[in-house]
């Protein structure tokens, strides 16, 4: 944070984006005493150019901005602030003053899943099911990774017959843990498969 380069008027800009989904939701200001704030509380603060003030974002409304994570840029003249929003970001009730652009699937809450997966295998705790796999060979989390799959098409079958859609999801989420889990005992970086999607789509 010594790093950070404010402007001639003690400010520095801060683009807030959602740690889980990596949605951009705003982009504030933001001056040392801000900061301080933002890092001591543990809710984002901003400095209003228009009313020259500090202020708490959700102070009013409680849909406060939980800081997770702060950066700087390259430059240092930039701040990228990871938060957890408690609820609509923009004041027009939209989850994002972006909302125009799509948030997308959220696939980059994988991102945080594959790295707790590699954690727990590098590092591994007794109450740790991934390392519980990782510990037991490289058999088990493929017969997992099947019988996950098998599951997830009868739980697709039994939707199509009208039951609920949860059944589906729930399972599916099982086989991309242990897809993920397979790649990672086996040492072979998630990116790989995405690089070799994009391959194919060319």
């Amino acid at each position: 944070m010594n790093e950070i380069k404010y402007d001639e008027n003690g400010l520095v800009v801060g683009v807030v984006q959602d740690a889980k989904t990596q949605q951009v939701l705003m982009v504030g200001y933001l001056n040392r005493e801000s900061l301080e704030l933002s890092k001591e509380t543990g809710r984002v603060h901003f400095w209003s150019r228009s009313r020259s003030e500090l202020w708490e974002k959700g102070a009013t409304s409680g849909s406060y901005l939980n800081l997770v994570d702060l950066r700087t840029d390259c430059d240092g003249d930039a701040l990228l602030i990871a938060a957890s929003p408690d609820g609509p970001t923009c004041h027009t009730g939209d989850t994002s003053c972006f909302s125009s652009v799509s948030p997308g699937q959220g696939f980059a809450a994988l991102e945080s899943l594959w790295t707790t997966i590699t954690d727990r295998i590098a590092h591994p705790t007794p109450d740790s099911y991934t390392a519980e796999l990782a510990a037991a060979g490289p058999d088990l989390t493929g017969r997992k990774l099947v019988e996950e799959a098998t599951e997830t098409l009868i739980a697709a079958k039994n939707h199509a017959e009208g039951d609920v859609a949860q059944r589906v999801v729930e399972e599916s989420a099982d086989v991309v843990y242990h897809l993920l889990a397979l790649l990672a005992e086996r040492e072979i970086p998630a990116r790989a498969v995405i690089e070799e999607l994009e391959r194919r789509s060319r």
